[in-house]
């Protein structure tokens, strides 16, 4: 059955929701399954046929022949169906050709609003679709809505969502500005797709590196990890797969011409570059930036470490809030806590037992252990009347054991203190990039300032 003012009719709505024409005849059959629904109440004997190319639509009603008709819906008198062809029996199968103009002009009006939402559930399912594929893609769109816990950003025909815990703390966003942000997720859910964006989150910061440094989107230079805390600081790790490229120094480019638009586009965050480094010592120490260790201690079995900074050097190690530690800790993958180094030299990181003192004799320590003293710690905290009480200890054995202890606490310090400093000699030897760029731990901090001010000079 040719009937073209129909095709046409449901094709243009077709055309300003840009559905497929073979999509489009599919939801046209499922339409027509559901007129004939609401029609004969029955469909299962019925057949719908769209052909988009010439035009048509055909609806065919199966019966069976029989001698007294029992049931309308799906029989016909045999004398009826011989109208149609004079050989038909009864008991043969006969086709019935219904014209869709006979649903009416309400079933037809019905149609079309039927189609049109078959079509919006299809075009969401497009967006969807189109959006799962781009998860950990930056796009750029249009603020359209803004509200208290999120804003919402026009890309073409889709809306997409900005949670409030996804922006940047700090920025405003205007009605129809222009923004850059990461696809981080794409719920189908019930009524309309969620597509969230994110710029807020560390995915997105190593996207920008991506499209500004050509080296890391063509891995010559790998990013290894990155911390962050969105508005306010980040902390990169990054490794050259070629020695002949400064991993850092591309990062940064002539005059930090490479960073200066990730560091605008962040709202002039600051950004630790680090050299990534196998020696955790190292790496912990670069990571720690702008703050330098006076000594660490690591457990490489817990993944732990103690950072024993000077004094004044303290709360710029912790950091505003406890930042700057905390970040460090989640960019090596080192649970780092941090301690003066005058509260380290009074309690002493390690504990110090008098047998593993070798100039200690073993009858000795043993008498002290007999009475509780078991460390160098407890025994210099106990007054020397006290000691003299001990039965078997005279004054010059117990001027002899301080003597020793002491003695062995000071060989311990200077043996900490020489391996610290080893550990700053070969971070500063393996940094090989431009002094003027980057200090002299391994690690380069980069603000809008610092850019403004390089292109000044």
């Amino acid at each position: 059955m040719i009937n073209t003012d129909i095709i046409e009719a449901f094709s243009q709505i077709a055309r300003e929701k840009n559905v497929e024409r073979d999509e489009l005849g599919e939801i046209i059959e499922r339409v027509f399954f559901t007129l004939i629904e609401k029609k004969y109440e029955d469909t299962s004997n019925f057949d719908v046929i769209v052909n988009m190319d010439k035009g048509e639509i055909e609806i065919y009603q199966q019966k069976e022949i029989v001698g007294e008709v029992a049931d309308p819906l799906h029989e016909i008198h045999i004398e009826d169906a011989k109208e149609v062809d004079p050989d038909l029996e009864i008991g043969d199968p006969y086709i019935e050709i219904i014209d869709p103009m006979s649903f009416g002009r309400r079933l037809i009006s019905q149609a079309k609003q039927i189609l049109n939402q078959q079509i919006i559930r299809v075009e969401k399912n497009v967006i969807y679709e189109e959006y799962l594929k781009k998860v950990g893609e930056i796009i750029i769109g249009d603020v359209h809505q803004i509200r208290r816990d999120a804003i919402f950003i026009n890309v073409g025909k889709a809306e997409l969502k900005m949670p409030r815990e996804e922006q940047i703390p700090g920025e405003r966003y205007r009605r129809g500005e222009t923004i850059k942000s990461i696809i981080k997720d794409a719920v189908k859910g019930t009524g309309n797709p969620e597509i969230i964006v994110s710029r807020a989150d560390a995915s997105f910061l190593t996207k920008l590196f991506e499209n500004e440094v050509p080296e890391i989107y063509d891995k010559t230079i790998e990013i290894k990890r990155v911390a962050r805390q969105a508005g306010d600081r980040s902390k990169v790790i990054v490794e050259s797969n070629d020695r002949r490229i400064d991993a850092v120094g591309a990062c940064v480019g002539i005059k930090g011409s490479r960073i200066q638009a990730i560091v605008r586009e962040l709202n002039n965050e600051k950004i630790d570059i680090i050299h990534n480094s196998s020696e955790s010592e190292i790496l912990i120490t670069r990571a720690l930036s702008p703050a330098k260790p006076f000594m660490l201690e690591i457990d490489e079995e817990k993944k732990t470490a103690l950072a024993i900074f000077d004094d004044e050097d303290i709360s710029v190690a912790i950091g505003k809030m406890g930042q700057n530690i905390r970040l460090a800790s989640q960019v090596t993958g080192y649970t780092i806590d941090a301690i003066k180094r005058s509260d380290y030299e009074i309690t002493g990181s390690e504990i110090l037992y008098l047998e593993e003192i070798e100039d200690l004799s073993e009858h000795n320590w043993k008498i002290l252990y007999s009475m509780g003293i078991e460390t160098t710690e407890e025994l210099l905290s106990t007054p020397k009347e006290e000691l003299l009480t001990i039965k078997g200890l005279g004054e010059k054995t117990i001027d002899k054991i301080y003597d020793i202890v002491k003695e062995t606490i000071e060989k311990q310090k200077q043996e900490q203190e020489a391996a610290l400093n080893a550990v700053q000699d070969e971070t500063a030897s393996s940094d090989d990039y431009n002094e003027e760029e980057s200090d002299n731990n391994g690690t380069t901090e980069f603000s809008e300032d610092d850019i403004k001010d390089d292109l000044l000079d």
